[in-house]
């Protein structure tokens, strides 16, 4: 198995980069689906954050309130280390499983935002650390068109780990301010090493 780590700032592409992935043949580990998953109702993890934070947190049906535990969360630094010390430990189990869960053959793409930030990422050895990178503008564009205000944008960026520093811990970067052919002919060469690897798919 290869275990490729996927990350980069929000707006740079990294989501289109790891569909690329995909569509070669890579197994997606998506680290904020299964983030959603692991508080539905009925999860150990839902359970613990109403016991530490209380029903407000939950919506009418039983689901979890995302902007009341958010409200409540990220009030306080203990707040905050309680919401990740019930979640992370979850999503960790969680990725760990579907790793496990992986052909020994494949090629594993773990896509996480916070992969150099949080314990989640920072867990495990990686083959090839992968940066997507865009310039700035590109991304605020990217964001606005999502429906960010151009000045939220650039505060999230802003609050995120820097390029530089990502770039720090990256064995391979992906440069996405141009087209979508610029950004595959990139994943390709990077398939072409991560398919070369031992123990990879060739």
């Amino acid at each position: 198995m290869v275990l490729v780590g996927l990350t980069g700032g929000i707006g740079a592409g990294k989501s289109t980069a790891a569909e690329l992935l995909v569509e070669r043949g890579a197994v997606l580990i998506d680290a904020d689906v299964i983030a959603r998953e692991i508080v539905e109702p009925g999860r150990p993890a839902l359970a613990a954050l109403v016991e530490r934070f209380g029903d407000g947190i939950l919506q009418p049906d039983g689901s979890l309130d995302r902007q009341a535990l958010a409200d409540l969360a990220f009030a306080s630094d203990g707040g905050r280390q309680a919401l990740n010390g019930i979640t992370w430990p979850a999503i960790q189990d969680e990725v760990q499983r579907r790793i496990d869960a992986a052909p020994g053959d494949a090629v594993v793409v773990l896509d996480a935002a916070l992969l150099l930030e949080s314990s989640v990422g920072r867990s495990r050895t990686y083959d090839q650390v992968v940066v997507v990178e865009a310039p700035l503008d590109d991304r605020l564009d990217r964001l606005e068109a999502r429906g960010l205000s151009r000045d939220d944008a650039a505060r999230r960026i802003a609050a995120q780990m820097s390029d530089a520093d990502r770039r720090e811990h990256a064995t391979w970067v992906l440069d996405n301010g141009g087209d979508i052919s610029a950004l595959g002919s990139q994943v390709d060469a990077l398939w072409k090493v991560l398919t070369e690897a031992p123990g990879s798919l060739s």
